[in-house]
Formats: C-alpha cells, sequence, structure tokens
C-alpha cells in the first residue's frame, strides 16, 4: 500500500514538473505617444490566458499554449490591437503603441464664437427654455434672454440682436435651417418690437456672436439657429391668463406616436395695465395684438421626418408725444401690422447620407401713420407703408466619413420683394440671392478638430457674386480644458430701406478672427473670447426729404466706401447647481472697442448702439420642497455715445456734419421672478399650472435709450422705456400633461 502512494505522489510531481516545464512567458510594454499605458487588457485570443498592463504599461502572463495566436489589447480610450505571435518554448516578447481611440463624445467641438444648446450629446447646455422662462427680465423671449450673454448689447430703443458692435439687423434667426425674415413684431420709431415666436416652440438653439458655419450667410455679425421640437411627450391642452392677455392651445400627439398635430391662438391688450403704471409713453392706442399659429409633425416609417409650422400676427398701437417743431404741439404715431410665417422642413437619412430640406415664407406689413396736432386739430397727415414678400429655399446633404468627420454641401435660395411708399418715394425692391456651400469636420483626434467651409453667393439686385471661406480650429489643452481659433468672410447686402434711388453698391463684407479658452465640467462652465472685427465696403448715406414737410427725411444710399472695426474680450461663467446646492448662477463681462464710418457718419466714431463696458448677473434658486423658483438678474452697461447728424452742401457738395453729441447715462436694471408650482384640483388629476410673478427693473432706474432732435437740432426729447418699472402676474396650465415632476426635475 505505501508503495502505491509512493507511486503516485511521483507521477502528481513528474506531471507539475511537466507542465511547469511546458509553460511561457509572454511579456512587454503597451505604450501610447512613447508612454506607457496602464489597465490595458492583454488577452491570448480563444483562451483564458492574459494579463491587464500596470501603471508604466507593463505586462506578464504565462500560457501552456503552443504554435500560432493572435494577442489583443483592448482599452476603451484607443482602438484594439492584434499582434500574430508564434508560441514556441522561448519567452515571447511583444511591445505595442496604441492609437487613440476617435470617439463622438470624447471629440473635442470646435465652439469659437458659439454658444449651443440643444438636445445633441455634444452640445454644451446653456440657455434651454427652461432657463428663458426662468430668467428675470427676459420676459420669456429668447432674444431678450440672449443679452445676459457676452457679446449681445443692451440697447432697448429697436429691435434685433446687437452682437459685437454690430446692428441689428446684421445678425439673422433661422428656424430649423430656414431664414425668418419676420422673427419680430412690427412697432413704432423708439419702441422695440418683441419676439413673436413662442420660446416653448424650441427644443434648443445655437447660438453665435461671429464666426458661424457656411451653411448661413448674409449676416455681418451673427447668427442665431434655432431648433423647434419635434412629437410632443403626449397630448395636452393649455391655458395663460394674465392682465395684459389670453391665451389657449392644444397639442394632440397620435396613439402610435408617429405624428401630431396643434394650434394656439392668443390676444394682447396693454390697456388695463396703462391705468396701473406710470407710463413714459402716451398710448392714445394701447398696443394690441392677436396672435395664431398651427403645427403638425409626421414620422415616416423609413425613419424621416417632416415638420410645419405656420403663424399669423397682427398688432396696433398709437403715440402722442409733445411736438419738437415749433407750431405744432405734439406729433403722433399709429401702426398697423400684420405678418405671417411659414416654415416646411423635411429630414431623412438615405444609407450614408443624410438629407435635410427646408423652406419658409414670410409676409410683413406695417402701416405707419404720422400726424401733428395743434389746438386739438390733427393735420399733416403722412403714411409710411411697406410690406414684403420673402421666400427661402436650402437643401444639405450629409455624409458621415467616420464618427466625428463628416462633409456637406447644399444650395440655397433668398427671393425678396418688398415695396415702400413714403412722401414722394415709391420703390419696389426685388432680389434673388443664390447661395452654394460647402462644409466639412475633421476629427483628427479627441484633443484636435477642424471646421472647413466655403460659400458662395450671387445677388441680381447687386448683379454681383462674392466668395466666403471659413475655418475653426480646436485643440484640447488638457482634461477639461479646450482651445478655439477661427477666421472667417462674411457678406451681407445694404439693407433694402437705404436703397431709393440708383446706386452703384456692392456687398458689404467683414472679417471675424476669433480665440477662445473655455474649461467645461459637470455643472461648470468658464469662458474667455478674444476677437477683432474688421468692416469693409459698409454703406454710406445721406439724408433727403421726401415730401413736402421738412420733418419727413429718409437715408438713401450713395456709395459703399464706409468701413470700420470692433475689437474685445469676454468673460463667461456659469454655476449650475455645483457649488450651492439649487442654486444655478452665471456673470457675464463685455470689453468692446468699436469705430464705424457708415451711413450718414461724417466721421469714424463710436457707434451709437455700442456700449464699451457690459456687466450681467443671473442668479436662480429653486426651493423644491415648496415648488418655488426665485429668479433675480442685474445689467450694467456704460453709457453709450449718441448723434445728432445732419446733411446739408457744401460748395455745391453733399456732406454729412454733426450737430449735437454726448454720451448717455450708464444704464442700470435690477429684475425679480417668482415662479411657483401650486396643487391644483385633485391629487392624481393631470394637470400642471405655473404661476407667474415679475418685476422689472425693481429700483426703477430711469434708463435712457438715446434722443430725438427736431430739424433744426435745437430741441430734443430722450427715448426712454415705455415704463421704469412693470409688474407681470400670470398663470400658465396645461391639461392633460402633468410636467410638475418635469419642472422641478430641470430646476435641480
Amino acid at each position: 500500500m505505501k508503495a502505491q502512494v509512493q507511486k503516485i505522489l511521483f507521477l502528481i510531481l513528474l506531471m507539475a514538473f511537466v507542465m511547469g516545464y511546458s509553460q511561457i512567458k509572454i511579456s512587454g510594454k503597451v505604450s501610447f505617444k512613447n508612454k506607457g499605458v496602464g489597465e490595458v487588457n492583454v488577452t491570448l485570443k480563444d483562451t483564458y490566458d492574459g494579463a491587464t498592463t500596470d501603471a508604466q504599461g507593463n505586462f506578464s502572463f504565462e500560457t501552456t499554449e503552443k504554435g500560432n495566436h493572435i494577442l489583443t489589447f483592448t482599452h476603451s480610450k484607443y482602438e484594439e490591437v492584434e499582434k500574430n505571435i508564434v508560441i514556441d518554448n522561448q519567452e515571447v516578447i511583444v511591445n505595442v503603441q496604441l492609437k487613440e481611440q476617435v470617439s463622438e463624445i470624447d471629440a473635442i467641438v470646435v465652439s469659437a464664437g458659439s454658444i449651443e444648446a440643444s438636445d445633441k450629446k455634444r452640445a454644451t447646455a446653456l440657455l434651454t427654455p427652461i432657463d428663458i422662462y426662468t430668467t428675470a427680465g427676459a420676459d420669456g423671449q429668447i432674444t431678450s434672454a440672449l443679452t445676459y450673454l457676452p457679446g449681445v448689447q443692451k440697447v432697448g430703443g429697436t429691435e434685433g440682436l446687437f452682437i459685437r458692435g454690430g446692428t441689428g439687423t446684421e445678425s439673422k434667426i433661422f428656424m430649423d435651417g430656414s431664414l425668418i425674415n419676420n422673427y419680430f413684431s412690427n412697432s413704432i420709431p423708439g419702441i422695440a418690437g418683441r419676439d413673436q415666436f413662442n420660446t416653448s416652440l424650441f427644443k434648443g438653439n445655437i447660438f453665435s456672436s461671429g464666426g458661424y458655419s457656411s451653411l448661413y450667410g448674409q449676416a455681418l455679425s451673427g447668427a442665431l439657429l434655432l431648433e423647434s421640437v419635434d412629437l410632443p411627450d403626449q397630448s395636452s391642452y393649455d391655458v395663460g391668463i394674465s392682465p395684459i392677455f389670453l391665451s389657449g392651445g392644444f397639442q394632440k400627439l397620435s396613439k402610435d406616436k408617429s405624428h401630431s398635430f396643434g394650434a394656439t391662438l392668443g390676444y394682447s391688450m396693454l390697456n388695463l395695465m396703462q391705468k396701473v403704471f406710470n407710463f413714459n409713453t402716451n398710448f392714445i392706442d394701447a398696443p394690441q395684438g392677436l396672435n395664431s399659429d398651427f403645427n403638425f409633425r409626421i414620422k415616416t416609417k423609413s425613419g424621416g421626418f417632416l415638420k410645419y409650422y405656420g403663424m399669423y400676427n397682427s398688432n396696433k398701437m398709437g403715440v402722442k408725444t409733445e411736438s419738437l417743431e415749433p407750431g405744432y404741439d405734439f406729433a403722433l404715431v399709429r401702426l398697423n401690422g400684420k405678418n405671417t410665417y411659414h416654415n416646411l422642413s423635411f429630414r431623412q437619412k438615405l444609407g450614408k447620407y443624410h438629407l435635410n430640406v427646408g423652406g419658409s415664407y414670410s409676409y410683413n406689413k406695417s402701416d405707419l401713420n404720422f400726424s401733428t396736432e395743434t389746438h386739438d386739430t390733427e393735420s399733416d397727415k403722412t403714411r409710411l407703408l411697406t410690406d414684403g414678400n420673402y421666400i427661402n429655399f436650402k437643401a444639405v446633404l450629409e455624409r458621415k466619413i467616420n464618427r466625428i468627420s463628416a462633409v456637406r454641401g447644399g444650395f440655397e435660395f433668398n427671393n425678396t420683394d418688398e415695396k415702400l411708399k413714403y412722401g414722394e418715394v415709391d420703390k419696389h425692391y426685388k432680389d434673388l440671392i443664390s447661395s452654394a456651400f460647402v462644409e466639412t469636420d475633421l476629427g483628427f483626434s479627441n484633443a484636435l478638430s477642424a471646421k472647413l467651409g466655403l460659400r458662395a453667393e450671387h445677388s441680381s439686385f447687386l448683379g454681383k457674386s462674392n466668395i466666403a471661406p471659413r475655418i475653426a480650429v480646436a485643440y484640447r489643452i488638457a482634461k477639461d480644458w479646450t482651445s478655439s481659433l477661427a477666421y472667417g468672410l462674411f457678406y451681407q447686402n445694404p439693407e433694402s430701406k437705404y436703397i431709393n434711388g440708383p446706386a452703384n453698391v456692392d456687398f458689404q463684407k467683414a472679417q471675424h478672427y476669433i480665440f477662445q479658452v473655455q474649461r467645461a465640467s459637470e455643472g461648470r462652465t468658464l469662458r474667455f473670447e478674444a476677437f477683432y472685427k474688421k468692416y469693409d465696403q459698409l454703406i454710406k448715406t445721406f439724408n433727403v426729404t421726401p415730401g413736402k414737410e421738412q420733418n419727413q427725411q429718409i437715408q438713401t444710399a450713395l456709395n459703399n466706401d464706409g468701413y470700420g472695426y470692433a475689437k474685445g474680450l469676454e468673460f463667461f461663467w456659469r454655476d449650475n447647481k455645483k457649488t450651492f446646492k439649487n442654486i444655478d448662477y452665471w456673470i457675464t463681462y463685455s470689453f468692446l472697442n468699436s469705430k464705424r464710418d457708415f451711413l450718414n457718419y461724417p466721421v469714424s466714431l463710436k457707434p451709437s448702439f455700442a456700449a464699451e463696458h457690459t456687466l450681467s448677473a443671473v442668479v436662480k434658486r429653486f426651493i423644491p420642497e415648496w415648488k418655488l423658483g426665485v429668479n433675480m438678474s442685474y445689467t450694467y452697461a456704460k453709457g453709450r455715445p449718441y448723434y445728432d447728424i445732419a446733411s446739408g452742401t457744401d460748395g455745391g457738395k453733399n456732406i454729412n456734419y454733426i450737430r449735437n453729441e454726448g454720451r448717455l447715462k450708464d444704464y442700470n436694471a435690477l429684475n425679480f421672478s417668482v415662479n411657483y408650482l401650486p396643487n391644483l384640483g385633485k391629487k392624481d388629476a393631470k394637470a400642471f399650472t405655473v404661476l407667474v410673478l415679475s418685476i422689472t427693473n425693481v429700483l426703477g432706474a430711469k434708463n435712457v435709450y438715446g434722443y430725438n432732435f427736431s430739424v433744426d437740432g435745437s430741441r430734443s426729447s430722450a427715448i426712454v422705456p415705455p415704463v421704469n418699472t412693470f409688474v407681470f402676474v400670470g398663470a400658465f396650465i396645461s391639461f392633460g400633461a402633468d410636467k410638475t415632476e418635469n419642472a422641478i426635475n430641470n430646476n435641480l
């Protein structure tokens, strides 16, 4: 028995010796750019043998396998590597150099000059619809909320996005890729028009304060790209009630969630508020408006998406002011405005390609009636009637090259047909701008990418063409730090309102140079941006008198001899509930140095719409247990210059000269708002209610937007807000969809 046990032990020892003798060691080092990489899985394919690299990239393991095999190296941030090896009776040493795994999520995105907020994976969420609604002083308007971002000026007396020393008309707004020619409501001089589009219509936006994509044109300063919502989450009915408006609407979603349709209708009237507040503006006809819209959305079986949006708005108002001209007591102006907008878009994936096709139609009519009043008798009636038809069509075809690279191209047509009658001026302006563009996104690695673009345009009115190259490069400096550099040429037709006679004019031109450094981590964004813009071929004008009355003067284009520049530095910091619980805040500062010789400026001057220093702060506090949101905002802007410029002759030559000039007082406004989500009705009822209290300019600062001057320049009056402090109270109720939890979650 003892001898048998000894034999078994001998056999076991012999087998262990043979197995130990037959194991072969496989070792080596894994590197990336000559630096060892840890946590790389090294595996002998189709076996259980392998190891993981240490911090220096070294690995080692033993195997009993023999013959030809494949050694694999895998890591989430690098491309998988396979090496063919032969295992014999000697140690196998394998050294490997990895290549970075290019990922759509990890790859750097070019962001110089642009701020994006949408539902895309690569977006930097900034101003979402809930952000806009809860920004005190924004009044739920997208363009008003943008004035709390760097680069956008708070002008006040007229509508538009005034970006980095540019006029309000030098920026353009697009919906689903198509141009919106009547984004703002009609208004009268000195009172800015409001956004005509509901903020909740859009799921995201890209705001470019310069260096924007080649897919868009005809803007010297920047572009706001709005992306409308697709299908709603569920059917709902909405009601809005306040002392100044009443609105209602619905969205109906099909049972299979493949299509939806909806409509809204609203009416606004400021008459009641005039009786409550001490208005600066004497409204003889209180502002009132009727707004309506309709939409449908269809998701096709092949994965395509068709969207339509249409709206019709009308508004009226009348203003009475003390006359600046001798012999008259008052000056009166009345407005009757009508406009409509229709947008149809379709997107479809075609194999490796993505097709986006869209078109829009805009109609805008503004009927302004000017008159004077003396001893309660109205006279000297003059009418300024404008109406315009605008058609835009664009097609874009895109092909992905790899996960982060793509090429796209397409064409666009923008047709304008405008009529204007004012005094002896009776004009009919027509223009067709035909455009072609190509653009490519190049992802070289997760740390380096570029965007190259080229846009060409031809204007039938000017009879001229242009070619605009654009380039942007982004580089990741460190883990959360990125830098971007952008350059581009941008062209824009002269404003049609200055084309009142024969003039040999050309495209206006701007060159953008932008450098950005940004640190973005979860909940926090820090951003520095420096820019320089050079303007050439700006329109020069001369004041003419179209009618018998001397106070009826309009500017008429003479040539393209204007020029200018704008340069500055911008800072943006946002902390979204990371440092302080349930508190979201951001701070922006902009420095702007700009000069222009354009329009009727006699020399190069600082523009009257450009403040040198602008500071904004926004703070939001949400209290979940009370379902209460408290919001505050503050804006400061250094006083802008103002000019009284007249036209005359010198030796038979037309000249412009400055009669009066100065600087406005600094702009200050502190705003406050509260959003409350009460529990109304039955606990299980599908209803969502928001009560809103908003106070604009809480401290009642008497801000001034500019000055009007008499014909001879001897008298003036300040252009001020219609009211210094305004209080808004309203309730918004949605039936059929309880969005309370969503509203709370969006604020946490």
